[in-house]
């Protein structure tokens, strides 16, 4: 059984928070990747997605259409709603972030976590392809129609945002796939350093510009933290009983789908329409972010121990 944890993934959270006390510490030095931002999180969404065949995906889909969707409508649609009023009552200076986080696509490295606990993975991988090519319209609606009242942000330039940091990644990929199909062993070869340094030139470049705000309230880091352990909780629980009457693998399934998200691209667009908090949310993700894989794969060992006995 692998480790909960790889030291990569354990790099990766090093990376993240220090690249974001680097930009907050020294502004001057962050604003130098000011431009950077958009490019990189494209960079990202690139490598990630070339390891993912599309053909596959389609095959995997045939015969699991309801689940499918009523999944991805509590991903897209459903949770985020909930979670925006939960938050509003409760925390309201962070029920933006927590509805932003909520309604984004599933990560990409999402079936990698599934295999780690026992999960569904083909499931999982339709999903994140699926809630990845929906959410660039998902995402913008529900903010138009939760915050019209209280943001002035055009749906148009929202969505041409999201799409063109998830779309264009995805055509250069079957575009490489299908005319130089050489490059990609090579490519995924550099994955996790380009990728490492796409996430540090990212925080450096979002983090800097609240750097005075940081300073002055230094409780938000902390506050923020606590929110998206609050929230791998909520996308664990209702992960599980959402798929509660589906076999253990699916209910793992639902759970890693909730909980593994695609926080770096809420990271860069909610520091173009929003922030500073949620920006700050959405990079402490990274935390939970792998940390659910702990008691899901408790959760596994002990519904398995219970199904021998």
């Amino acid at each position: 059984m692998p480790s909960a944890f790889r030291i990569n993934d354990i790099i990766l959270v090093i990376v993240v928070i220090s690249s974001m006390a680097v930009a907050v510490i020294f502004p001057d030095f962050g604003s130098r990747f000011k431009e950077y931002p958009f490019y990189c999180l494209m960079l990202n969404f690139f490598l990630s997605y070339l390891a993912i065949d599309l053909a596959a995906v389609w095959k995997a889909l045939k015969g699991h259409t309801v689940q499918i969707v009523t999944l991805t409508f509590l991903k897209l649609i459903a949770l985020p709603v909930a979670v925006y009023f939960i938050f509003y009552f409760i925390a309201p200076k962070y029920a933006l972030a927590a509805m932003l986080l909520s309604g984004v696509s599933s990560g990409v490295v999402s079936p990698m976590i599934s295999n780690m606990v026992g999960g569904n993975s083909a499931l999982v991988l339709i999903v994140v392809v699926i809630t990845s090519a929906l959410a660039p319209f998902t995402l913008p609606g529900i903010v138009e129609i939760l915050l019209a009242k209280q943001v002035a942000i055009s749906f148009m330039a929202m969505l041409k945002m999201l799409a063109t940091a998830i779309f264009i990644p995805i055509i250069a990929v079957e575009i490489i796939r299908y005319l130089m199909p050489r490059l990609v062993a090579p490519i995924l070869k550099v994955q996790f350093p380009l990728a490492l340094t796409a996430f540090a030139l990212i925080n450096l470049g979002v983090f800097y510009r609240y750097a005075p705000f940081f300073k002055k309230e230094p409780s938000v880091i902390i506050m923020a933290t606590v929110v998206v352990f609050v929230l791998a909780v909520i996308y664990c629980v209702v992960g599980i009983l959402f798929s509660r009457g589906s076999s253990l693998e699916n209910q793992l399934a639902s759970a890693v789908i909730l909980a593994n998200i695609n926080n770096v691209l809420v990271i860069v667009f909610s520091s173009q329409f929003f922030g500073p908090v949620e920006p700050l949310v959405a990079a402490m993700y990274m935390i939970p972010f792998f940390v659910v894989i702990i008691p899901l794969r408790y959760y596994h060992h002990r519904k398995s121990r219970a199904a021998w006995r």
